[in-house]
Formats: C-alpha cells, structure tokens, sequence
C-alpha cells in the first residue's frame, strides 16, 4: 500500500491544469449561448474526455510512477506508454480546441484571429503550423520521439537532468502523440487529411516500429542498456530483467492501442469503399469487382447484345 499512498508530489503542472480546467468550462459556456442543446450536450460529453486526459497526465507524472520510474525502467517504460499513447489520444477525442479558443473574450479572440489569419507578419506562424499539421510529420515525428529518447545516451542524460527529462523527454512525447493521433481521428475543428488506407499504413509502421524497439532491448541483447539503473540503492532486481520487463510493456501495449484502431480505420475504410472486397482491390490495385448488381445486369445484357449482333 505504501507504494500507492506515498510519493505524490505537488508539481507546477498542477496549477496549469486547473487554470486550462476553467478556461475550457468559460469556452463551452460561450459556446453554449450560441449552440443548439444538441450541440451543447456533444461538447460536454467530449469534455468529459478531455479531462480525463487532464486527470491521467497528472496521475503520470505526480503519482509514485514518477517518483518509482526512477528506480525502474519498467515503471519508466509505463510513464513513456501513457505520456505518448494514452494521455495524447484523450486529448484528440476530447477536442479542446474551440472551447478553449472561445476562453478569450471575443475582441482579443478577434485580434488574435485577424493577426494569425490575415497579418503578413504572421505568415511564417502560418507556414510552421501547416508542416506540423503535414501527416508524415506526425507520423515520424512521433516514432522519431519514442526511438530517440529510448538511445542509452539521451535516456540517460534525460534521468539526470530534469529539466530535460520533463520538458522535452515528456513534452515531446505529448506534443508527437498529439500530432499523431490528430492524423486518425477528427478532433474539431481539425480533422485528418490523408484516408483510412493511409491511417492503417501509419498504424501499422508505428507498431513495427515499437515492436522492433522492444525486441532489441529484450531478445536481441543480452545486456542493460541504461547505466542510470546500474547502481540504484535498495533495488535488487537486476537492471537487465528490469529492462525485459519494460520490452514487455512496450511490446504488449503496442498490440493494445494498435489492433484496436486498426480495426476502427478498416471499417471506415469499408464505410467509403462499399464492401471489404473493394477495400481489397484498392489495396492491391486490381480494378473494382462487380456488385451482385452490376453482375446480373451484365448477364442481362449481354444475350440481347448478342442477338442484336446476329440479326445485324
């Protein structure tokens, strides 16, 4: 029990959390006064989600997985695994974009529209915003980020600095998951650009990816990666177990949060394409079979064509 109820911390993160709490209830307040209930109730439920990942990012980082991270790697690779899978995905589904915007009163929100949207100063803003909005960039930026920060130099220097240990090993964690998940589901007003296909494909890269890093600081070495848990006072599990463990988490996880989105695409993807036969013939690239329909009026056809042709 004392591995639950001991080493919360108070963390800066917190105040931050609550303040973006009450700027997203004064948006959809806003938001509400100009909205059908329908609507309304849509948002508030979305919300729900919203803080949800608002509750597991605090849990992440301020609860005893932090502070036991730093005895074990396998603890570590869970806080990697929500900070970038679990906490990233919420925040997507939930949509906290237009509520938030609608915090700011409506001048400053004009102000700050006209300046973005229409100010010439602002177009290079303009320019970075659609290359992080480009979809291979959220692709690979986020397996860059996990591959990165998993290179036992930069891991290490990561657990012995902490500013970048929170600031860029988690932020960008945060920031990559966001971009990539923004690439799979609609997160209004922004929604993906490239189609189900395409989404299955960046899936699939991701958990091969994953999956080939998990293997390689499990099965294929036969040693600890990390000098940071070499020597840590009180441990006595051996740093090598502690890193297959955390393989195992990685590997396990990765089958997790894939197969089930994988799913969600290929139906979406048969939504479009009509029947899973359709979806089959874009992939490979053989032209589109016949329906039941189109087969029966061609067997129709086909005898008047050649009755046609014999009274010719």
């Amino acid at each position: 029990m004392n591995y639950v109820i001991r080493h919360w911390t108070f963390d800066p993160m917190l105040v931050i959390v609550v303040i973006t709490v009450v700027a997203h209830e004064m948006g959809l307040r806003r938001l509400a006064t100009h909205s059908r209930a329908s609507r309304t109730a849509f948002r508030r439920r979305r919300s729900i989600v919203f803080y949800a990942a608002l509750a597991l990012l605090v849990l992440t980082i301020d609860s005893p997985i932090d502070y036991w991270s730093s005895s074990y790697f396998a603890v570590h690779m869970l806080e990697h695994i929500l900070l970038s899978l679990a906490v990233p995905i919420l925040l997507v589904v939930g949509a906290p974009w237009l509520p938030l915007l609608f915090a700011l009163p409506v001048g400053v929100r004009r102000r700050v529209g006209r300046f973005f949207y229409l100010s010439s100063t602002a177009r290079p803003l303009r320019g970075l915003g659609r290359l992080v909005r480009n979809p291979w960039v959220g692709v690979l930026s986020f397996n860059a980020a996990m591959l990165a920060w998993h290179i036992p130099s930069w891991f290490n220097l990561a657990e012995d600095n902490g500013f970048v240990h929170v600031w860029l090993m988690h932020g960008s964690f945060i920031v990559t998951g966001v971009l990539f998940w923004l690439q799979i589901f609609r997160s209004s007003p922004m929604k993906p650009v490239k189609g189900p296909l395409w989404q299955a494909g960046a899936i699939l890269f991701t958990n091969v990816t994953m999956t080939i890093l998990a293997m390689s600081m499990s099965i294929m070495t036969k040693v600890s990666w990390y000098s940071t848990y070499a020597h840590v006072p009180g441990v006595t599990l051996s740093p090598f177990v502690d890193q297959q463990i955390g393989a195992a988490l990685l590997w396990v996880c990765g089958d997790f949060w894939a197969l089930p989105t994988l799913i969600i695409v290929i139906r979406r993807s048969i939504d479009q394409q009509g029947s899973l036969s359709s979806v089959i013939d874009r992939i490979i690239g053989r032209a589109p079979s016949m329906t039941p329909e189109q087969f029966r009026r061609t067997a129709i056809e086909a005898p008047a064509s050649v009755e046609g042709g014999s009274l010719s």
